[in-house]
């Protein structure tokens, strides 16, 4: 993961034999990586774009069991994700941290507080622990000041986590490259190397063709084992092996307002009106976040991802209808960011009752490992290497019996910053995100790098860092997914421009031409894929609001004379089995009188 050099030693060392190679390079693919050389396997990760591209920079940052999988009645997904939270939270301090959460409960919900106490209640004995709490209408307003009061009937409290995913899957990669895996962005496994057995005729993949997008060069990557690590993108590598399409990519959206304009001290999930979805809003970075989407995603998979017209008309009427005396609009809007999860479809009409749990498929020898959720990372990686265990070294097998009990993260003492005359919170964040190398950073930071840069809780120190460690290819690679400047700052940070080109010139060797190539590059990408569509296309969310809210409450009435029959019915019901056994039980006592001693 470091600078121009190590990304060609790794490159002189393709033609060796490899125990593994993982192609993609988000938090599956990192977190495999990482419990592999655990193994002491050789292991390989290429990434065809740039570590944490795809889906996990752009997730809704939350570390979660899945409370909504409690209802579609997952269990055990819930369960496991949970119980990584809590290791999570203790293993990763300033990466992977708290958020109170609070859930409203409007008159008409469904479901309602009964259903929400109940899988809050299992939610929470799942985590082996009990925090949530029920709070009326009065001091549910006290939380949440300026939430809609009307039909409002209180809300529960509850806790859950959140992180920056990026980050997330930078720390990873770290602890997996200081152990020695290798990683590499911005290659591409542009061909699987297929070999046939000669007496079995059997085909099998044995690695494959590496082709270098930063450097135009190729090599061949042959391993015992190649896992496609991909995630939405994973039917491209299988249609290398004739398997059939099986991934339904849905689109999820997000759109970020400064704090000032939407405070939120805690998380707030309610339920949008126009579908019953929930719908979150919450604390991220010194911004608030609002989200999520769940459509099809139908443009091509090799393009950046944006926000649709649509999707932003519908989060801000989720923002409105929870909010309405704030005024929010379009003018408000920090950025956005749109990611595509990787679901498997199963031709349900509705993206939001596909199934969130990963799968492994085994094809031609290509081992594909997708789905899932950022929570559950190691635990994915585990159920890899178990299905690979048979083309594992045997002291490597051996190992993995033991393999559950080692932590998510690496430990690291929260107090080696001690004596950098940091604020505790920078120190706690710093230690988070970069581990055991923080006390690196803050040693290679310039004058005044110490400094937060205006906005953000990022120090001017980390840019320099990851330029010089963390792979940095392209802009858009240090402002959008190193640091998440691209995201908190208007315009993508574009006033502190001039400084970030000083540290990009003086670590990645840019003179001014590329910079200027990389800067116009950036600033387009922003504007097409991280701001907003132009005005004029965004549908009217006030009138998409009222619509929804009148069709909201006629499915409210039809809930209610579905429930009223219901009733009628079983009353009917019960008062004609009442009589028939009183009829039975009289016949049967009148032919009792008549029969003779």
């Amino acid at each position: 993961m470091d600078g121009t050099a190590g990304r060609d030693r790794i490159w002189s060392k393709l033609g060796r034999p490899w125990d593994l190679l993982i192609v993609g390079g988000g938090i599956t693919g990192a977190g495999l990586l990482r419990e592999a050389v655990r193994l002491g396997l050789q292991a390989l990760l290429v990434e065809q774009k740039d570590f944490a591209w795809g889906t996990s920079s752009r997730s809704s940052k939350l570390v979660h069991g899945g409370l909504r999988y409690l209802k579609e009645g997952d269990l055990l997904l819930t369960r496991a994700a949970v119980q990584e939270r809590q290791e999570l939270m203790v293993e990763g301090p300033g990466l992977v941290d708290p958020l109170g959460f609070l859930l409203s409960v409007y008159r008409g919900d469904s479901p309602g507080r009964l259903l929400y106490g109940i899988g809050l209640s299992v939610y929470d004995l799942l985590a082996m622990r009990w925090d949530h709490t029920y709070h009326p209408p009065e001091e549910f307003q006290m939380l949440a000041p300026h939430i809609c009061r009307e039909g409002l009937q209180g809300g529960f409290c509850y806790g859950d986590a959140q992180t920056d995913d990026a980050r997330l899957v930078l720390r990873v990669l770290l602890e997996a490259t200081e152990a020695g895996g290798k990683a590499l962005n911005y290659v591409s496994a542009e061909e699987l190397l297929i070999e046939e057995d000669p007496s079995s005729g059997r085909r099998t993949v044995a690695g494959a063709v590496l082709r270098d997008l930063a450097g135009e060069r190729r090599a061949e990557g042959r391993a015992r084992v190649v896992v496609n690590a991909t995630g939405a993108w994973a039917d491209i590598l299988r249609s290398q092996v004739h398997a059939p399409p099986r991934m339904r990519p849905l689109r999820g959206s997000h759109l970020i307002f400064p704090a000032w304009r939407l405070p939120m001290a805690q998380a707030l999930c309610f339920i949008h009106p126009a579908d019953g979805r929930p719908v979150f809003i919450f604390p991220w970075e010194g911004i608030t976040l609002v989200g999520t989407t769940d459509v099809d995603h139908l443009e091509n998979l090799q393009e950046e991802p944006a926000i649709s017209p649509d999707e932003t008309a519908y989060l801000l009427a989720a923002v409105e209808a929870q909010f309405p005396g704030l005024n929010l609009g379009p003018e408000d809007v920090i950025s956005s960011f749109a990611g595509v999860r990787p679901v498997i479809g199963t031709g349900k009409a509705d993206p939001s009752q596909e199934s969130r749990d990963h799968v492994i498929w085994e094809e031609e020898g290509l081992l594909t490992v997708t789905g899932g959720k950022l929570t559950t990372f190691r635990l994915i990686a585990h159920d890899v290497l178990r299905a690979i265990r048979p083309h594992l070294p045997e002291d490597a097998a051996r190992r993995l019996e033991t393999i559950e009990d080692s932590p998510a993260l690496n430990p690291v003492a929260m107090d080696i910053l001690a004596e950098t005359g940091l604020e505790g919170g920078t120190q706690r964040r710093i230690i988070g995100r970069y581990g055991a190398a923080a006390p690196l950073l803050i040693a290679g930071a310039a004058e005044q790098e110490l400094e937060i840069i205006p906005g953000t809780n990022t120090i001017w120190a980390e840019l320099r860092w990851a330029c010089r460690m963390e792979g940095v290819v392209h802009l858009d690679d240090l402002l959008l997914r190193r640091v998440r400047i691209g995201l908190l700052l208007p315009y993508g940070g574009a006033e502190f421009m001039e400084r970030f080109g000083s540290i990009c010139r003086a670590e990645l060797g840019w003179d001014d031409a590329r910079w200027q190539e990389e800067k116009t590059a950036y600033l387009e990408l922003w504007k097409r894929c991280y701001s907003l569509p132009p005005r004029e296309e965004i549908p009217d969310w006030k009138q998409f609001l009222e619509k929804s809210l009148q069709n909201r409450d006629e499915r409210r009435r039809i809930r209610r004379r579905r429930r009223i029959r219901k009733a009628i019915i079983a009353g009917i019901v019960v008062g004609a089995a009442a009589g028939l056994t009183a009829c039975y039980l009289h016949g049967k006592k009148e032919r009792d009188e008549e029969e003779p001693d």
